[in-house]
């Protein structure tokens, strides 16, 4: 199975094919509004911002296995991260992205050459994906988005 053949939620509960970001270079990252990484969500906006109109998306995955730091609702998060920092990437339904819950986008991710295989360590994890579907890289928590952006610029 490819990562278009995924479906994931949306804020609302709605089915979200990955198919809709076909050709898109993606940035996909696990996420918590709780955490000392919680500032990176200005980092991600300003890559947004700056090459949305070429082709690049985030998407979003609130997550709070990580010692509870996403702990609200799915609107309460959105409204957190809208009002703090301006994001208007694709935000999801919180998810789990390691154990039994897990969500199957996430096993993919970590079971792909490029996703650095085993057990996300930490919230703002994140995949990089080129406008084929393919997962390039995996960046920790530590590295900040803008530590990414040539990366980024490359594939687009």
């Amino acid at each position: 199975m490819g990562l278009y053949e995924y479906s994931v939620k949306d804020q609302e509960g709605k089915d979200v094919s990955l198919s809709d970001y076909e050709g898109d270079v993606i940035l996909i990252v696990n996420t918590a509004t709780g955490c000392g990484f919680t500032p990176q969500y200005q980092g991600l906006q300003e890559l947004y911002a700056k090459y949305a109109d070429r082709g690049f998306v985030i998407l979003d995955f609130p997550c709070n296995q990580f010692a509870g730091q996403a702990p609200g609702s799915d609107e309460e998060i959105a409204d957190f991260c809208n009002s703090r920092y301006g994001v208007t990437f694709p935000q999801f339904h919180k998810i789990e992205v390691n154990g039994s819950n897990e969500e199957p986008l996430y096993t993919f991710l970590k079971s792909k050459e490029g996703g650095g295989g085993g057990r996300i360590k930490w919230n703002f994890t994140k995949f990089l994906v080129d406008r084929d579907g393919n997962i390039v890289a995996r960046f920790g928590p530590a590295k900040k988005p803008e530590a990414i952006e040539a990366e980024i610029a490359g594939l687009l």
